[in-house]
């Protein structure tokens, strides 16, 4: 039972996850955490930052750990194929009969409908990440370290697995302090 519901949780993200990578981050969240539970919250913004470190596709990426983690090997590999399956099928079939149609007023506003739809999904999605670690680092600090990712990532061009990265070995060089000790915790 466990694989058709990893199978059907990942299918499902395969057949919706309209627009690659970020239409398919909140789907895999919603079916994970919320649907499935095999994972909380925190355990999935932590492997989210983990695999934008890694390169290829995200959902693939998501499927072959998440599917690992529940249920081995073999789960791993019936997330991945139930994840690429749709994406290939529907590439196949849609992208020969869009391509004749492509230019008919309904295709073009069906196309452009969905992404008011995946935005909304990714704006829900980093409120709650937002939220998170507004929780566990207080309002002021939270905010003022997303305005300076947000200036390296737009202005400065750096790329989002380099910061990851000397984050990770920041927070890994630390003294290990409680929150107290640190004066992290601003409410």
């Amino acid at each position: 039972m466990q694989q058709l519901h990893l199978f059907l949780a990942f299918f499902r993200v395969g057949i919706l996850g309209y627009g690659g990578g970020p239409g398919s981050i909140p789907l895999i969240h919603k079916e994970v955490v919320e649907k499935y539970r095999w994972m909380s919250d925190e355990d999935f913004g932590d492997l989210l930052a983990l695999s934008n470190t890694l390169p290829g596709p995200i959902a693939t990426k998501l499927a072959g750990y998440i599917g690992y983690q529940v249920s081995g090997m073999f789960g791993m590999i019936n997330a991945v194929m139930a994840t690429i399956l749709p994406t290939i099928a529907l590439m196949i079939i849609l992208l020969t009969s869009l391509s004749s149609i492509k230019d008919v007023s309904w295709v073009e506003g069906m196309t452009a409908a969905v992404i008011p739809v995946v935005a909304m999904m990714l704006a829900v999605l980093t409120w709650q990440f937002f939220d998170k670690a507004r929780r566990g680092m207080g309002w002021t600090q939270t905010f003022l370290m997303s305005v300076v990712i947000f200036v390296l990532f737009e202005f400065m061009n750096v790329h989002p697995g380099i910061l990851i990265g000397v984050l990770i070995l920041i927070a890994l060089a630390r003294k290990d302090k409680s929150p107290d000790e640190k004066g992290d915790k601003l409410s």
